[in-house]
């Protein structure tokens, strides 16, 4: 875990409402049911609730995903991310221990 990448990661306010979406996502995403799987939520209701471009909310989730915090799973054409918990528990771990 890069402690410099996790919070750049979350030092935008858009990542983090991702990131507070997806930890429940059926109260966020109320409205698209059909564009969830297994926990995860499309891109697209990601980016309709987020109000920004296709573009730059691949470019958050991207980063999420490298940092960790986010994971995806591609089902056909379409993919599907949610938090990774895991990694939230060591970034807290991290704070407690070394900052």
């Amino acid at each position: 875990m890069d402690q410099v990448d996790i919070f750049k990661a979350l030092s935008n306010k858009t990542r983090l409402s991702i990131l507070e979406w997806l930890k429940d996502p059926e109260a966020h995403f109320p409205d698209h049911e059909s564009h969830m799987h297994e926990g995860g939520v499309c891109v697209g209701a990601i980016q309709q609730k987020a109000g920004v471009t296709q573009s730059t909310v691949s470019e958050y989730l991207s980063l999420l995903q490298r940092t960790g915090l986010v994971e995806s799973n591609r089902v056909g054409q379409w993919t599907y991310y949610k938090r990774n918990e895991g990694a939230f528990q060591q970034l807290k771990d991290l704070i407690n221990k070394e900052l």
